[in-house]
This record gives structure tokens, C-alpha cells and sequence, in this order.
């Protein structure tokens, strides 16, 4: 296609969602000949076949079937152009919901759900807090917020920064036990363990710490127990900064072990191109997160 007609582009877009070329002309106020020949037009400019007819409906073929989500973003596109020319706002409305980890659910998110039912107070949102990862495809979520890079190739994913977590311990428990600095300074003192497989034993010891089970005081295998236990002077607790340094009595220990990096990514699915809504949550949240640090 040498040139893009939006009319034609229109004719096929609402001959697609309603599956009839006179249902078509009705909404947009043609007459279902002139429908006909904008259909037939895009067809042979674009030189495929874009539909069938079955009876008096309209069915895409498999090509029309490829073409109408990327002719949907193009839609979606121009509506919000001329929105924006017009210098009208576009109302958005409805519910998103935002999977997160239960630290990030609990200290990071309320803050940024505050502020966007301050900027678009139609739009209701759904924490779900989890330290699984919600299918997307399955829409268990409409966004997530998560540390590892997606692999399936059908989400949208954005890598919004880098991360740390350090090693915090409450201001008691520095007072009864000294402010220890050092790796080696580790190795008698009492730790809030995250499960009682081995595993974060296991990544403490990769990570320089030389610990055994005997270092664990207690046990929590989700991080907002895991951060009240070490509030309660309990232990040593690994922690984002952001949230660490949110929370009075607490001071950072082992200062010059090297912090825990991981990445924080936002990803959604593929109607986040075209519904109005998830878009705008998701910008907000990509905005916000940066700012967390």
C-alpha cells in the first residue's frame, strides 16, 4: 500500500468487528455500495483478499485475520491524534489490574495508585499481590511488575531499570548485637531466613556469607513477613533500598558486602495497544518506577 486511505482503513476495521458490510455503512453513515468499494479498494491496493462472504456476513481470511490487530493499533493511533490536535482528553474508565510481588504490592504501589486515581480518577485499580508469576496470557493480569525477563514473545515487556537490595537489621537489634560491616562479621550473628529448603541459605552463601542453618532465628517465605520479623530485631533481612530506607528504625548492616542487582520489568499483553486504559497504566507505573529509586 503506496498511500494509507483512513477511510478505507475504517470500512475495514468496522466491517471486521461487525462482521457485516451493512451493519458497517450504518455505523459510519455510508451507504453500503460506497462500503463495498472502499473494501474492495484497500483490498486491491494492499493486493490480498481480506474477506469472504459467508451468506450475508463477512468473514476475514487468514490474512485479514493477520492484519486487523496492527489495523486496530493504527485506529486506536489516529483517535488519540486527533484527540490530542483537538486538545480534547480522551475519558478513560474501567478497571486494570497490576500483579506484583507482595513487597512491592504492600510498599511500592499505593503510593503510584494514588497518584493516577488523582490523574484519571475513572480508572479503578486491582492490586494483585503475588510472588508467583501471574499468566498474562491467561489474563490472570492485565500488567505485572517483575523481575525476570518474559520469554513468551507475544507479551510486551519493558525493562524499566535495575534494582538493589541490601542487608538491613533493626536499630535494637544493631544496639544488642553491634553494627557488623564486614562479611566475616556475619558468621555468628542471627539471620530472618525466606524458607527452610536451603535455597536462600544456598544464595546468602554464594553471596559471600559464610552461614549455616544455625543463623536462622525464624522463618518467612514471603518478603512483607519477612521485613515485620526483622522490624521485630529478629535478624539480618535482605530488603529493596527503596523500601528500607521508607521504613524508620531501620539501619543498613554489612555495608560493605555488595548489594543484590535484579531488574524490574513491566509487561503486559497485547491489547495494551489498543485499550486505552491499560496504556495509561502502564506509562504511569513505567514513570513511577523509574522514580522509586
Amino acid at each position: 500500500m503506496n498511500k494509507l486511505d483512513w477511510n478505507q482503513l475504517k470500512a475495514f476495521l468496522e466491517t471486521a468487528e461487525l462482521g457485516s458490510l451493512s451493519a458497517a455503512a450504518r455505523k459510519l453513515g455510508l451507504t453500503q455500495p460506497t462500503l463495498s468499494r472502499q473494501v474492495a479498494a484497500i483490498e486491491q491496493s494492499m493486493g490480498v483478499t481480506l474477506f469472504e462472504r459467508v451468506g450475508k456476513a463477512m468473514a476475514l481470511t487468514p490474512t485479514g485475520l493477520d492484519l486487523l490487530e496492527h489495523a486496530r493499533a493504527m485506529g486506536s493511533a489516529a483517535k488519540a491524534l486527533s484527540l490530542a490536535a483537538t486538545g480534547r482528553s480522551l475519558a478513560v474508565g474501567g478497571v486494570v489490574s497490576v500483579s506484583a510481588s507482595d513487597a512491592v504490592a504492600a510498599h511500592l504501589l499505593p503510593p503510584l495508585v494514588r497518584q493516577l486515581r488523582e490523574q484519571e480518577p475513572g480508572i479503578a485499580i486491582e492490586v494483585i499481590s503475588s510472588n508467583a508469576l501471574s499468566d498474562l496470557q491467561r489474563r490472570e493480569a492485565d500488567i505485572a511488575i517483575r523481575h525476570v525477563k518474559p520469554e513468551q514473545p507475544d507479551l510486551i515487556a519493558r525493562l524499566i531499570r535495575e534494582a538493589a537490595a541490601n542487608f538491613y537489621a533493626s536499630e535494637d537489634w544493631v544496639k544488642a548485637h553491634g553494627h557488623p560491616r564486614r562479611a566475616e562479621e556475619a558468621a555468628h550473628l542471627p539471620f530472618v531466613g525466606a524458607d527452610r529448603s536451603g535455597e536462600f541459605l544456598s544464595f546468602l552463601c554464594q553471596h559471600g556469607l559464610t552461614l549455616t542453618e544455625a543463623n536462622f532465628s525464624c522463618y518467612a517465605d514471603h518478603s512483607v513477613a519477612h521485613w515485620a520479623l526483622v522490624r521485630q530485631g529478629l535478624g539480618i533481612g535482605v530488603m529493596m533500598d527503596e523500601i528500607a530506607l521508607d521504613t524508620p528504625g531501620i539501619v543498613r548492616v554489612l555495608d560493605d558486602v555488595l548489594p543484590v542487582r535484579f531488574p524490574i520489568w513491566l509487561v503486559s499483553h497485547r491489547e495494551l495497544r489498543t485499550l486505552w486504559r491499560i496504556r495509561v497504566v502502564f506509562e504511569a507505573l513505567a514513570q513511577g518506577l523509574v522514580g522509586a529509586n
